[in-house]
């Protein structure tokens, strides 16, 4: 028997319990409801309160596009390199990284190749979260093997334009690719094949300026900001007050820049519609040509 009496422990109080809702919401920087973000990832990123159009991934763009989300990627490899030795804030090298780390990609741009409502087509999306999207060597190397491979292999060609535009850290080679592209799409008109050009938020500078308005047809997403300089820009430069929704989607399709506005939800099944058309014009061509 112990002649030692154990003294009574004080009770511990009943850890709360907590519930973890980081990053479960999301506030629509339009309308500013507190958005519950499965509902908004089920409706496209589309605010289910007021339509506005979130900026989604390069990566999540083409799983929505493609049957299945299924695509075969291409050049995934290409690097960007500091061809001037650049520094600004920080030297480019280290954006780069940054940039890489932060997307899991090595630069601005993915090339897919996959099926769309079961018609085969080439995709390049780009990401915003890579330095603004902008447009380097890599970018525009890129774009240009796309074009290559949709001639060799008599392919539809799409660009989904998201991007700051050319990267100043390259300096005229950025600037260069706006020549190179353009050259390339003439070679692509040549061939016969469609280019549809799909602009979304933001879409500025050297991408507007050459590729991403050089499509047979342009379609825009709704609200996207699309320019060449900024409203701020151009309102010092002028010294004129811009009229409102200057620059907006809508406001391009009003004086003609583009030739349609489709929402993101109904974007992949309007695209299978123009290409088969597309297609359904080519086969009538190539008949009657025979025929003749």
């Amino acid at each position: 028997m112990s002649w030692f009496r154990k003294e009574k422990q004080p009770l511990e109080p009943p850890k709360a319990k907590r519930v973890q809702t980081e990053g479960l919401w999301i506030k629509c920087a339009n309308c500013k409801q507190t958005l519950w973000k499965k509902d908004l990832e089920a409706n496209f990123h589309c605010c289910p309160k007021c339509d506005y159009h979130f900026r989604i991934s390069a990566r999540e763009r083409l799983r929505m596009l493609f049957d299945g989300g299924q695509y075969t990627e291409h050049d995934a490899e290409l690097r960007s390199s500091d061809p001037l030795g650049f520094k600004d804030t920080k030297p480019y090298r280290d954006r780069l990284k940054k940039a890489e780390k932060e997307t899991g990609l090595k630069d601005a741009l993915i090339t897919g190749e996959g099926l769309l409502e079961g018609r085969r087509v080439v995709i390049c999306a780009m990401e915003f979260n890579f330095i603004g999207g902008s447009m380097g060597a890599v970018v525009g190397e890129k774009i240009a093997r796309a074009i290559d491979r949709c001639i060799a292999q008599r392919l539809p060609l799409i660009i989904v334009s998201c991007s700051g535009g050319a990267r100043m850290m390259e300096g005229a080679i950025s600037l260069m690719q706006m020549a190179k592209i353009s050259a390339a799409l003439t070679r692509l008109e040549e061939a016969r094949q469609p280019y549809i050009s799909i602009l979304t938020d933001p879409t500025t500078g050297g991408v507007t300026a050459s590729f991403a308005m050089l499509g047979d047809l342009n379609i825009a997403e709704p609200g996207a900001l699309i320019g060449f300089a900024g409203p701020r820009v151009i309102e010092q430069t002028i010294r004129q007050k811009l009229p409102e929704g200057f620059q907006k989607a809508e406001f391009l399709l009003e004086h003609g820049m583009l030739d349609a506005i489709v929402p993101r939800k109904e974007l992949k099944a309007y695209l299978g519609r123009i290409l088969g058309f597309l297609a359904a014009s080519d086969f009538q061509r190539e008949s009657a040509a025979q025929g003749a």
